[in-house]
């Protein structure tokens, strides 16, 4: 069984994992537009692609599905997700599954309003969420809003962009000069659909925050809910985090899952303030807090190998404890 990871960059971990979890029993492809991508020196196989928004890289990725036998396809950018979701049929006809959910979801999760009025629809909790700086100065003057807030990429990746405004100078300031600078990051070809409101206000909530990997099955049945306390952050990543096993995230995740139907890893950020929690992103990929959930007792790569071999007994795989505290650090690697 030959899997193929697109957009591989700095993922080592889930190249490793994967390979572990495959046992000798098929390889692990790898594309990026770089060969110096780290990910790209631990897969067995690498291999240089387009950038995803050229026209030849569907083609592209045809050819490395028919040419290899590659019989599982992941990707490791929210960028991508919109791309391969929109061409799953015809990659999927060359015999390789698409882990990747449907158009709806990753429309419904890569845009934060439309994520934010999901999450409202089916009763949980999420922060206040604006397109128009004039409505969230008017509910700051009438008190139904207050500072610090959040502004950033309506359509956002890998926490580009983000600012806390603490005051209404501050707010201006950072609502202009984002929608100004957002032309020149790779956000924005993903926010040239409605350039007039592709930054938002966001409403801050104070507490703690969590990671929670939500697990569904192909067919976007749920398996389970994996929660992660992040104790510190890095570059918009988990860097530090002690994993959770609680009743009421079981429930947040479970509620997600049964509505949203996405397939296989959805990674969620979740901030607990006064008892109540609040969930705040839906990213429908592996995210970087995985490993967390992994090194905790569940092996996701094996779940994901054991239902493309349509086996079923994939609880054996799933043994998850609380209390377990780790922390990434940097490994240099030779790519040239």
């Amino acid at each position: 069984m030959n899997i193929l990871f697109t957009c591989a960059g700095r993922r080592n971990y889930l190249i490793n994992y994967f390979k572990a979890a495959l046992n000798g029993k098929g390889q692990v492809f790898a594309t990026d537009m770089q060969l110096s991508a780290p990910a790209m020196v631990d897969a067995d196989v690498a291999i240089i692609v387009p950038a995803i928004y050229d026209e030849l890289y569907v083609p592209k990725l045809k050819q490395i599905i028919a040419e290899n036998n590659i019989k599982a396809v992941v990707s490791l950018n929210d960028l991508e997700l919109p791309i391969l979701s929109a061409h799953k049929n015809e990659l999927e006809a060359l015999g390789a599954k698409i882990i990747v959910s449907d158009e709806s979801v990753i429309d419904i999760a890569f845009d934060k309003v439309k994520t934010a009025d999901f999450l409202t629809s089916i009763g949980l909790l999420t922060p206040q969420t604006f397109v128009s700086l004039e409505e969230v100065l008017q509910l700051i003057d009438k008190k139904q809003l207050s500072y610090p807030l959040v502004v950033k990429p309506r359509w956002g990746s890998a926490s580009i962009g983000i600012d806390f405004p603490k005051d209404q100078e501050d707010l201006e300031l950072s609502f202009r000069l984002q929608h100004k600078r957002l032309k020149d990051t790779i956000l924005s070809g993903a926010s040239e659909k409605d350039a007039g409101n592709a930054i938002l206000i966001q409403e801050k909530i104070i507490g703690k925050e969590y990671g929670m990997d939500v697990l569904n099955d192909f067919d976007g049945n749920y398996i389970g809910t994996f929660v992660r306390e992040k104790l510190s952050m890095r570059s918009g990543e988990t860097d530090k985090a002690l994993s959770v096993i609680d009743a009421r995230f079981e429930a947040v995740g479970k509620t997600i899952s049964e509505h949203l139907k996405h397939i296989g890893n959805l990674d969620c950020d979740v901030f607990e303030s006064n008892g109540k929690l609040y969930v705040l992103e839906l990213n429908p990929r592996f995210g970087g807090g995985y490993p967390f959930s992994h090194e905790a007792g569940v092996n996701t790569p094996k779940i994901y190998i054991d239902l493309l071999n349509g086996e079923k007994n994939i609880q054996q795989h799933i043994d998850y404890k609380a209390g377990v505290l780790f922390s990434k650090c940097d490994r240099l690697i030779r790519v040239g």
